[in-house]
């Protein structure tokens, strides 16, 4: 048997985290803390974290380096939500003892906002529905899906569901991605052509990659400048995928529109230049945030420390 005292909870923005799970399941000697906010100082957050001897992370909403996780001497068992995590340094934490897991995780909500903000900049839904509620009527005229092309970067399990509503929505759909194949971008409805291809035709490009040492900045000046007049890049994965500034001109410039659920640093901080940017559509990292996810998560959160309590890890992370 393994004994837990307090338990923190992390970056629980919307306060959701305690009524989505049988927490009532644990020990009334657990003592659970929610904190709602996300500190970026280090010493501030050793000094929150010192006395917890379990913490659940929400994604990377808090990262754990080896060097945040050695000044954490009661930690006992992370938890993540999602079953992977790359802001954790697993390998670290299992160096001094700490159990290290992760959560189950609901279907693919990403590919809901991410058609979300393709849909709405397409139509020009905000400005619209701004204008009706001033009194206005229509003011602009915008452009259906159908037969525009869909330019996908990263074809797998996300990419490939997202091609497919390209397709049912009657868009040609191209796809590149370093190590995509001809085969496996038919079986998703796609072509197979090459990354300047890719950003030369397609009117909408959507990004669907894992964040690497590989793919950071993989969308630069060259990228956004091969992009047609009013072409729309939608990116719902992670921020550094595309290089800020360069976005950031190609805006301000008026040449592309850009729909954005991820940034460099989260949360956005009031005075950012992409608030300012025209032809956006800016969300605040909602990809994974569904009732049905958030379920998914904490209710296995609470097997993980009950199976820690017992003596029984399970859902184990590997470094």
């Amino acid at each position: 048997m393994n004994a837990l005292k307090r338990l923190a909870i992390l970056d629980d923005y919307q306060g959701a985290t305690l009524g989505m799970a049988p927490w009532s399941r644990l020990p009334d000697s657990l003592t659970i803390e929610v904190f709602r906010d996300t500190l970026k100082d280090r010493d501030a957050l050793v000094a929150r974290l010192a006395p917890f001897d379990a913490i659940l992370a929400m994604r990377e909403r808090t990262p754990f380096p080896a060097a945040l996780i050695e000044r954490l001497p009661n930690l006992k068992l992370l938890v993540s939500t999602g079953e992977r995590n790359r802001g954790i340094d697993v390998a670290a934490a299992k160096a001094r003892g700490i159990t290290v897991c992760g959560t189950a995780s609901f279907g693919a909500p990403t590919v809901d906002i991410t058609w979300g903000l393709i849909l709405n900049l397409l139509r020009d839904l905000p400005a619209q529905e701004t204008s009706l509620r001033a009194g206005g009527w229509q003011t602009t005229v915008g452009t259906s899906a159908e037969g525009l092309t869909l330019g996908v970067v990263g074809l797998g399990k996300l990419g490939s569901r997202v091609a497919k509503v390209g397709a049912a929505f009657g868009m040609k759909v191209i796809a590149w991605s370093q190590n995509l194949t001809a085969e496996k971008a038919a079986a998703a409805g796609a072509e197979l052509v090459s990354k300047e291809d890719l950003f030369t035709r397609a009117d909408v490009v959507t990004l669907h990659l894992i964040l690497s040492d590989r793919s950071r900045g993989i969308v630069g000046v060259p990228e956004l400048a091969r992009m047609k007049r009013g072409a729309i890049i939608v990116n719902t994965s992670r921020g550094p995928l595309i290089e800020q500034a360069a976005l950031v001109a190609a805006l301000k410039e008026g040449r592309i529109r850009a729909g954005l659920d991820v940034y460099d640093e989260e949360p956005l901080q009031s005075g950012h230049p992409l608030l300012s940017c025209p032809g956006t559509m800016l969300t605040p990292h909602l990809g994974y945030v569904s009732t049905q996810n958030y379920e998914a998560y904490f209710s296995t959160a609470v097997e993980i420390i009950e199976a820690y309590l017992a003596g029984s890890p399970v859902r184990e992370m590997q470094p």
